[in-house]
């Protein structure tokens, strides 16, 4: 049954067609590559954060825990669409199923409110360890840093679930080509056979709260620690305190100035090019910049690494692989 031409069918759209990035067979492969390398990238640099949180004693603390988790949530956030698009470089129908496709829309946007929540959050624990740091242990305990991930995680998941069953419940009766490489609501919104105004507004007033309130949250917070951090006595002190909430911010910018683009500029999705662009750039780009700027910011962070990296030649010792050693 093919359904991606113009004219509408009685039947129900049982699949949809991402087209992805319309170019020639040899230039689909060369992308399948550079993103299959982006990819595993990615996975490794998240990966080793989560290992040097979790093997570092001295990392054991809110900052990093959050950090940690993170790091978790960026390689969930590449998995629920990267994996789908590498193969769709490499097969003739570019299909996804419906359940697939809203399966995808529903990880894809759940991944991206949760980062929002995480991201308030860390700015938070940095204003508070900043601002009032003799009460900072008192306050920020293991219990409570454990009850504001779980707090991510659970509000992240719930923001955009009643828009994903609004959308997923509208008549689609064709045509079934996405001009995208993901689910995204906005085209789904587009090939619905009926107006759906409400669904739309939902979806549209969702996406930009949690967009604009987590951003003015942190700027607020990162505002008031830039205060604090002037009034500090020693040069080295203030050093530290730029360092670590200027890899925050970094990330903060790099990740909230493309969906700003994408989700809250108005007339961003009259372009059929830019959302692609913009959707690569935090889908992918951001993730894998991510643990480079925490790494090659933080000295702590750094350390860290170094250990996981000998736990890893000692486990390769024990295979029978001699690593070669390293220049001192």
């Amino acid at each position: 049954m093919n359904m991606s031409g113009n004219g509408s069918s009685s039947e129900s759209v049982r699949e949809f067609i991402l087209l992805g990035f319309p170019c020639s067979r040899e230039i689909q492969v060369v992308l399948f590559m550079f993103f299959s390398i982006v990819y595993l990238l990615t996975l490794v640099g998240n990966g080793a954060i989560i290992g040097a949180v979790c093997w570092d004693q001295h990392l054991h603390t809110p900052m990093y825990i959050l950090l940690g988790n993170f790091a978790f949530l960026e390689i969930w956030y590449v998995n629920s669409t990267v994996p789908n698009t590498l193969i769709n470089f490499l097969s003739e129908t570019k299909a996804i199923s419906f359940t697939g496709c809203f399966l995808q829309l529903y990880f894809f946007f759940s991944m991206g409110s949760t980062e929002c929540f995480f991201l308030s959050a860390m700015a938070f624990d940095r204003y508070f360890a900043i601002c009032h740091p003799l009460h900072y242990a008192t306050v920020m305990t293991g219990q409570r840093c454990f009850n504001l991930a779980i707090s991510c995680w659970v509000c992240g998941f719930l923001w955009y679930m009643v828009p994903v069953i609004l959308i997923s419940k509208l008549p689609f009766c064709g045509p079934n080509a996405i001009d995208h490489f993901v689910c995204d609501s906005g085209p789904l919104l587009t090939l619905s056979c009926a107006p759906a105004p409400m669904s739309k507004l939902i979806s549209y007033t969702l996406s930009s709260l949690i967009i604009l309130l987590s951003f003015f949250f942190i700027l607020i917070s990162y505002a008031l620690v830039l205060l604090a951090v002037l009034r500090l006595p020693s040069a080295s002190s203030q050093h530290k305190a730029f360092s670590t909430c200027g890899s925050h911010l970094s990330v903060v910018l790099l990740f909230y100035g493309t969906i700003m683009v994408m989700h809250v500029s108005p007339g961003s999705s009259h372009s059929t090019l830019m959302p692609k662009i913009m959707t690569l750039f935090y889908a992918m780009v951001t993730p894998l910049f991510n643990p480079l700027i925490y790494s090659l910011r933080n000295k702590e962070m750094k350390n860290a690494l170094w250990k996981v990296l000998g736990k890893c030649k000692i486990s390769l010792k024990v295979f029978g692989i001699r690593p070669r050693r390293s220049v001192e």
